[in-house]
């Protein structure tokens, strides 16, 4: 099975929304900070003399540092990685003190999105050092399985929204053949988009409402990917497939408008085609696009956003529809 999907959308997640991974931690080190608080990224990648060793996410936060790995499986070898992926931030990071070093560890958690009656609410090393003293170094876990769809937005672990399929992975072919099952289903998914426009309703969140979207139907197409009824059905409810992240696409699209102007201004003169590319680029980042992105979203018509982006007369037109362009 190719396990690299769940790495890939939680890097994506950490990367590129990393504000997302606060509630996570709060969850999970019992600490309240609040949503906005400022977030370092370390690097990812630290050099062994046996090779590399790339872990999925190292925060610091308030002065700390957080390590947070993500596995789709219950490998049993995990507390020896993580004390592995540790030691190296900690080496990293260590602070020289005269001819004296400190190494903080990290605080760090295992994310198990699949998990079963074996898998320990911690992981345990006891390790012996040279003068006899034993240490004991252990690291919490968080089962994807103990969430249900309303604890996750209780909580706002909107982080596990992407894998929540993952919870019915085990009945999706049953699904695809029961009605009532798939039904069910499908309502626990109308249930995530209704809250999830709730909570991302304001116009600054409709980029980070539009994100979630697409990597929660990326995993469900992955998990689904042999049942095409019920990959479908959670597609149109969450808003159909696409395949990038909306900011990335908006900045493809204003990448694009730029590089057309440019080549029409060499076919027909630079003054027509940056007039056209200044049109387009305008366009796209208008404050009254946001407002009718968002009202389509919270309408249920996320489907005529791509159409909205790229063709002006139907731009117009819902202008017009929702009142936000006068006459």
């Amino acid at each position: 099975m190719n396990n690299t999907i769940f790495d890939d959308v939680f890097r994506t997640m950490i990367e590129k929304m990393p504000y997302l991974a606060v509630p996570l931690i709060n969850e999970v080190f019992h600490t309240s900070y609040p949503e906005n608080v400022p977030i370092v990224q370390l690097r990812n990648e630290h050099q062994q003399e046996n090779g590399e060793i790339i872990t999925d996410s190292c925060l610091k936060i308030a002065g700390k540092l957080y390590h947070i790995e993500c596995q789709s499986v219950d490998d049993t070898t995990m507390a020896i990685r993580m004390i592995e992926y540790d030691f190296s931030i900690a080496i990293e990071n260590a602070q020289k003190q005269g001819r004296k070093y400190r190494m903080d560890f990290p605080k760090s958690c295992v994310l198990y999105l699949r998990s079963g009656k074996n898998t320990p609410d911690f992981l345990e090393i006891e390790m012996v050092l040279s003068d006899e003293k034993i240490v004991h170094y252990w690291v919490p876990t968080m089962k994807l399985e103990t969430y249900t769809r309303n604890s996750i937005f209780e909580k706002n672990l909107l982080m596990l929204l992407p894998f929540y399929i993952m919870r019915y992975e085990k009945d999706i072919h049953e699904m695809s053949e029961n009605p009532e099952m798939f039904q069910s289903l499908l309502n626990d998914y109308e249930e995530i988009r209704i809250n999830l426009e709730r909570e991302l309703s304001g116009a600054d969140k409709t980029a980070l409402y539009m994100n979630l979207n697409k990597l929660i139907i990326k995993i469900a197409d992955y998990i689904c990917r042999n049942e095409k009824t019920v990959r479908k059905g959670i597609g149109e409810i969450m808003g159909g497939k696409v395949l990038e992240l909306e900011s990335e696409r908006l900045e493809r699209l204003q990448k694009e408008a730029e590089a057309e102007a440019k080549a029409i201004g060499e076919a027909r003169g630079r003054a027509i085609g940056e007039a056209r590319g200044r049109a387009i680029g305008e366009a796209i980042g208008e404050e009254r696009l946001s407002t009718l992105l968002n009202r389509l979203i919270m309408d249920g018509r996320s489907a005529e956003i791509q159409s909205v982006v790229t063709n002006t007369d139907i731009r117009k037109q819902l202008y017009k529809e929702y009142g936000i362009l006068s006459e």
